[in-house]
């Protein structure tokens, strides 16, 4: 191991603190609260000092506030090594997670007061934070495959925490995009590792410009793959099928992390790949924008739809996710002159971190209180809440891009990017290298402000129902909850981030342009050519152009074609979605529950069928044929010859002996009889040879006096008999020989199978 070791502890801290944290738990609940609370707040503050220790020990740059980086790299760990590395992006999210982690976690202390399964909640809860810090520390992008893996399966059971039905399905859906766009990630990393040789983002730039021109194509196939790994967890159009579903069953807590953080875990995946392989290259910023503009206009459209606060807000998620993807293909499309749509992007990723947080966490103010999310149930209910009225109100003016909130900042850069390559694709006829035409560009800007407009539209249909309409039936029920509603802890940990909101919006050439100094040099951005005056006629134009689009939805389609009068003459609010364009349950599981086993199991089974046991059946008719014919001809004549030499020699042996004892018999032993020993293994042949003696003896008595018969057939009937059996033996052996080739054959055929496999 090598490197700062401060930032493996960033990473293996809260992990460790998530096991304790269980074990403190399993012996009492308030322990566990406080510990929990003390491990991210010691995450918090360790990142803060890391960050002041940054900015006194740097000496500016390009950006003009870059920190020096600290490294930390542990050699061979899973193969090709673990490296983490600490800079002003890194250090800005890093915050930023640690931040949301530290509100949410004093926030869950009330939320989960009468939930089962906390101390499983507390344990996944700091294991996905060690995890998401893994994922923004890392160095290359194999770190950040390990990591980011880690953090889908432990967030996985923030979904499920309910096990309800619909929580378990809408965690399984979770989990089936995680895994999917997880595989499909790990597909593009062999590839762009095997073509470019390493997975080092600061050596991917200049190794992926080695590349040979013929296998540029092969770069674009990989950057897809990990485009759609790392957009499945961001929720980019067509992934973003879980944040519909997950966001309404998960706790709030967990929705906020899931909105404001895991989604841009994803997005900082796709900044490494555009602006690391495909810097500056405008055939990649096209297309990262049209899925930007698909994503930022569906979410939108669905978030007018919704009638669930929490799923409200997750649409809502989606869309800005689309924004920010809008800034990443705007940066591949200027090229070095992208220093609007770097800072667009990054100021926007904080933004949106921080809006959900505050928007997430009011919500579960609502749901704690009443168990309800549909609108037309929690209607009025914050009427007489004046404080939480107050953070709702700073989160949607915030997303809503309304001046001097921090939204209306980062929309304007967004914004401006757009106008601003729109001007260059006008100058295209002077010979400028540009993709689009200016027609197209000029569309672009308006479904921009169109999404824009969508935003507030929504987001002013949630602010009035929930504190603005009054309940026909409970509204006197909810107003005398004026302060019970939440306590102290919950009421910090909404109001701080909310109070953030205006005071950077309202200071953005102290803050903002601060925070987009210090995150920049990771997309490779440098200071705009000139300083932007975010309160200009220019600027607020655009934004007052979206705030009109939102006025005439909210008014013109909300509170028309989404609103009924009930058979008592009430109001309410409909969803009137088409379910038909549920891509879930139209698309995806058909396809992959029932077309894709059909499809691939015919393909299976055809291959089984015909092709797997053809070859099967010719190995083995081929390794028969070479036994059959080792056996026929190699073995068997190798046996006959041996069985011929063999019988050769023992009956030249016989024939010797049986000559030297008839020579004895008929000179020194001719006076000696002949022993009758019984031969107790050769009873048959000594029996028969017994017989036929006496048959011999009774002849040389009678007829055969002067030609007596002088030799005794019992040896020769034992010596049949003993080469009888031997035969068998031999011919028994043969066989069992022939049968164990058979067995080597086919063995070796099995071995050579699974080899192929």
């Amino acid at each position: 191991m090598s490197g700062d070791w401060i930032l493996l502890v960033l990473v293996v801290w809260p992990m460790l603190g998530a096991f304790l944290s269980y074990g403190i738990g399993r012996r009492g609940k308030n322990g566990r609260n406080l510990f929990a609370d003390g491990v991210v707040i010691a995450e918090f503050a360790l990142l803060c000092g890391l960050l002041v220790r940054g900015l006194l020990s740097g000496n500016g740059g390009v950006s003009g506030m870059a920190l020096p980086e600290l490294n930390f790299k542990w050699e061979g760990f899973c193969g090709l090594g673990l490296t983490l590395r600490l800079d002003g992006f890194r250090v800005l999210y890093g915050l930023v997670a640690a931040f949301m982690w530290m509100t949410t976690t004093v926030f869950s202390r009330e939320y989960f007061g009468h939930y089962r399964n906390r101390n499983r909640y507390y344990l996944f809860l700091l294991l996905t934070l060690g995890a998401t810090m893994g994922v923004f520390l890392s160095a290359d992008l194999y770190t950040t495959f390990i990591f980011f893996e880690i953090m889908s399966f432990t967030s996985y059971v923030w979904v499920a925490h309910d096990e309800k039905e619909a929580a378990m399905r809408a965690a399984g859906t979770y989990l089936g995009v995680a895994v999917i766009g997880g595989m499909v990630m790990l597909m593009g990393l062999f590839m762009l590792y095997h073509t470019a040789g390493t997975l080092q983002m600061d050596e991917l730039l200049e190794a992926c410009r080695q590349v040979r021109p013929e296998k540029s194509g092969v770069l674009y196939l990989s950057g897809a793959l990990m485009l759609f790994g790392f957009g499945a967890k961001a929720g980019m159009f067509p992934l973003h099928i879980w944040l519909p579903k997950a966001h309404p069953v998960a706790p709030a807590p967990a929705s906020a992390l899931l909105s404001g953080i895991l989604t841009k875990s994803g997005i900082f995946g796709i900044l490494v790949v555009s602006c690391n392989i495909f810097l500056h290259d405008s055939a990649w910023g096209m297309a990262v924008l049209l899925l930007g503009v698909v994503t930022m206009l569906g979410g939108a459209a669905l978030a007018v739809f919704s009638v669930d606060l929490k799923r409200t807000l997750a649409c809502s998620s989606m869309s800005q996710i689309g924004f920010i993807l809008v800034g990443i293909g705007m940066q591949g499309l200027l090229g070095e002159e992208n220093a609007l749509a770097v800072r667009g992007t990054l100021l926007h990723m904080v933004n949106h971190s921080l809006f959900k947080l505050v928007l997430f966490m009011a919500a579960g103010v609502v749901y704690m209180n009443l168990h309800k999310l549909d609108l037309n149930e929690i209607r009025g209910f914050g009427r007489k809440k004046p404080l939480l009225k107050f953070c709702f109100l700073m989160g949607g003016l915030g997303i809503g891009g309304i001046p001097l909130w921090s939204g209306y900042v980062s929309k304007t850069l967004l914004h401006e990017s757009i106008v601003e390559y729109t001007a260059l694709t006008l100058q295209a006829k002077a010979g400028m290298a540009v993709i689009g035409s200016p027609a197209f560009f000029k569309t672009v800007e308006w479904l921009f402000l169109l999404a824009g407009g969508m935003t507030v539209a929504y987001m002013l249909k949630l602010f009035i129902a929930v504190f603005v309409e009054k309940h026909p039936e409970k509204q006197d029920e909810f107003d005398r909850e004026y302060k019970k509603y939440w306590n102290l802890e919950s009421r910090l940990a909404v109001t701080i981030p909310a109070l953030l909101l205006p005071v950077m919006g309202t200071l953005p050439s102290i803050i903002m342009n601060k925070i987009a100094e210090l995150g920049q040099p990771f997309m490779r951005g440098e200071n705009p050519l000139h300083a932007v005056h975010y309160f200009s006629f220019e600027n607020l134009k655009g934004g007052m152009i979206s705030i009109g689009i939102g006025l005439a939805l909210y008014f013109g389609v909300i509170r028309t074609c989404l609103m009924r009068k009930r058979k008592d003459g009430i109001r309410e609010y409909v969803d009137r979605w088409p379910a038909f364009l549920d891509l879930e349950e139209r698309i995806y599981r058909p396809v992959l529950l029932r077309f894709f086993p059909w499809f691939f199991g015919g393909i299976c089974g055809f291959l089984d069928k015909y092709v797997i046991s053809g070859i099967q059946g010719a190995f083995l008719g081929i390794s028969g044929a070479v036994c059959q014919f080792l056996d026929t001809y190699v073995v068997e004549t190798a046996v006959k010859v041996f069985m011929t030499v063999t019988a050769f020699g023992s009956r030249a042996l016989d024939h010797m002996t049986d000559g030297i004892i008839v020579l004895a018999r008929r000179t020194t032993h001719r006076q000696v009889k002949r022993p009758k020993k019984k031969v107790m293994r050769d009873r048959f042949a000594y029996a028969m040879g017994h017989f036929l003696d006496g048959c011999a003896d009774l002849l040389n008595k009678t007829v055969r006096k002067k030609h007596p018969i002088r030799k005794s057939y019992v040896p020769n009937l034992i010596e049949l008999e003993e080469e009888t059996v031997r035969t068998n033996r031999i011919i028994n052996g043969s066989l069992s020989f022939a049968l164990m080739l058979v067995c080597i054959g086919l063995i070796l055929v099995l071995l050579y199978l699974l080899w192929q496999r």
